[in-house]
């Protein structure tokens, strides 16, 4: 890879999320935000992925969420962060 290539590559690269923003998104999610429409299956899927980070108030709106969703939506939010996780191992594994 040329150096070119690499700077061009981190242009478009993603922002990596820390534990702390994936909180805050599943915050976002579990409340609606600006809009108001909360959506369980997204934060749950960022809480779990807080969780992961090591976030402990994650872990606990998570199982709260959890208390409130079907398993079909567990499952879902489940599935979204596995598909995270496959684009973004690198910064779990840092």
């Amino acid at each position: 890879m040329t150096m070119l290539m690499g700077a061009a590559a981190l242009d478009t690269a993603e922002q990596l999320l820390s534990g702390d923003d994936m909180y805050r998104l599943g915050l976002e999610a579990s409340i609606g935000g600006e809009t108001g429409d909360h959506d369980l299956i997204t934060a749950h899927k960022w809480f779990n992925l807080a969780a992961m980070q090591g976030n402990m108030e994650a872990r606990a709106y998570r199982a709260e969420l959890a208390a409130e969703m079907t398993s079909d939506e567990i499952a879902e939010a489940q599935r979204q962060a596995r598909a995270y996780l496959t684009t973004h191992r690198a910064s779990f594994n840092a």
